[in-house]
């Protein structure tokens, strides 16, 4: 879904998974900077928007997510998933309940696919899932933000900023008044500079939770069942994941970043070294430098330094080995 706001001047396309918003509106440090001290907003209207109303929400959402929902106040944000059998990653929600509604927002283009999972364990339970992607937009306003926020978005607030599920009609006109805008490479560089995983990103078709540190934030681990909780508390209660999510700070004389995907190894291997990881999202911070978040497998040393593609990493621990 293509958002109005590429109109504004200096809007840049972003591509990909993001494609539909901005990538920048033409000075991509500035923009990180002005989100750093609490100032503009981020477009992402082109992410999925679920709505799930009726009087079993949250105990029904309860038996279906990682997280403990069953209680949660208006009000509250919270961020679940959703596992296989198997344990494996399927889906990533942020949510909040507004006293009537609970509303998720998700990653672009997988909305459907969820939905249709709900669909499929509604049994008895009084609810309703409805897809409102086509006229809710989500925007986020940065930590520390004063724009104002009209009485009638529901509001999901984090230690991040908030995140608005704002009328797409609204969306235009909130612009106007809510400060510069920034693209969604700004809003990027400080996830990752914040250790935030996302989902299709940081995750592929055989990741668990424990591997990203999702452990206590989307994952609650004194719960009733879900589907993939076997794995969650064997992991836990018995052994270690496979991979852990690092930060890594890139040297800042090469030109280009490495992409997704990218193989990692031991520096003291040299270029023939056996694959360790992988970087799974690069950025280019306005204090840090080239900066990535990547998986890596667990008996790495914490302290190894490494080389991503040509390029040298050094680690810093997100998730314990």
């Amino acid at each position: 879904m293509k958002s109005p706001l590429l109109t504004l001047p200096g809007a840049v396309p972003a591509e990909g998974v993001d494609e539909g918003v901005a990538a920048h509106y033409g000075d991509l440090f500035r923009e990180q900077r002005a989100l750093a001290d609490g100032t503009g907003f981020v477009d992402l209207s082109h992410r999925g928007v679920v709505a799930v109303t009726g009087e079993d929400r949250l105990t029904w959402l309860h038996l279906l997510l990682t997280q403990h929902v069953s209680d949660l106040p208006a009000g509250r944000a919270t961020e679940a998933l959703i596992l296989s059998a198997n344990g494996h990653i399927e889906h990533a929600l942020y949510l909040v309940d507004d006293g009537g509604t609970v509303w998720a927002h998700v990653e672009p283009g997988t909305q459907e696919a969820l939905i249709a999972y709900l669909e499929s364990m509604k049994f008895f339970y009084k609810v309703e899932v409805v897809d409102r992607t086509a006229d809710i937009a989500v925007v986020h306003l940065p930590a520390g933000s004063i724009a104002p926020v009209p009485e009638s978005v529901v509001v999901r607030e984090t230690p991040h900023g908030r995140d608005l599920f704002l009328p797409r009609a609204e969306l235009e006109a909130f612009a106007g008044q809510a400060g510069p805008p920034a693209g969604i490479l700004a809003y990027e560089a400080l996830r990752v500079e914040q250790h935030r995983p996302r989902l299709g990103f940081e995750t592929d078709h055989r990741t668990i939770p424990h591997e990203l540190g999702w452990i206590g934030s989307a994952v609650h681990l004194q719960k009733g069942c879900y589907r993939g909780q076997e794995t969650v508390a064997r992991v836990q209660n018995l052994g270690k994941p496979p991979r852990r999510l690092v930060f890594l700070h890139l040297d800042g004389s090469e030109v280009h970043l490495p992409v997704a995907g990218t193989e990692l190894r031991l520096a003291d291997d040299g270029p023939d070294g056996r694959k360790v990881g992988f970087v799974t999202t690069s950025a280019r911070h306005h204090e840090l430098g080239p900066v990535a978040l990547a998986l890596v497998k667990r008996n790495v040393a914490v302290d190894a330094p490494l080389v991503a593609g040509d390029t040298a990493a050094a680690q810093e621990v997100v998730v314990e080995p």
